[in-house]
């Protein structure tokens, strides 16, 4: 049974493995996976179905030749940037079905004019040790991820015998 759930997208992401745990992600959580191109690897690359295991077939991804592109096809859906110059911690957000959490590539995090086209309270972070950079981009997934499944509920969990909002 398919459930509407939180998505993630991934704009311009670098490292294979990075995705390929995301991709395992998506598949363990019932999240829908959006890639936002140009990637830094090819899709096809040994190091990323190695991370997704045998993952990817049970992950619902969606490919975007460009961020226009994505935000078109997303206009109705709330996008939740997560970034480390984000203004309120990702527990502060009240996350629905059908959100999407936007992470940015791993060297450089998300753009400021993407950031910037978003309200301020909707741009979130995690929080972290003052003077550090950044988490890992499959880690930070994870963390907001879980979060917004804990709100919903962990909607469509087994074992939870909840399958119905």
């Amino acid at each position: 049974m398919k459930f509407l759930m939180i998505e993630i997208a991934l704009y311009q992401p670098e490292i294979a493995p990075n995705t390929g745990n995301i991709i395992r992600l998506s598949a363990n959580t019932g999240a829908k996976l959006h890639l936002i191109h140009p990637l830094g690897f090819n899709p096809t690359d040994k190091q990323l179905r190695r991370a997704g295991l045998d993952y990817h077939d049970w992950t619902d991804i969606d490919h975007h030749d460009n961020y226009e592109s994505f935000i078109q096809n997303n206009q109705n859906k709330t996008i939740w940037p997560i970034s480390t110059k984000g203004h309120c911690f990702y527990h502060q957000a009240k996350f629905k079905s059908g959100d999407i959490l936007l992470f940015g590539p791993e060297t450089r995090g998300l753009p400021q004019d993407i950031r910037n086209s978003f309200p301020q309270e909707q741009v979130i972070k995690i929080p972290m040790i003052p003077n550090n950079r950044s988490l890992n981009l499959a880690n930070a997934v994870s963390v907001v991820t879980y979060e917004a499944w804990r709100q919903l509920q962990f909607l469509g969990a087994e074992g939870l015998g909840r399958t119905k909002p």
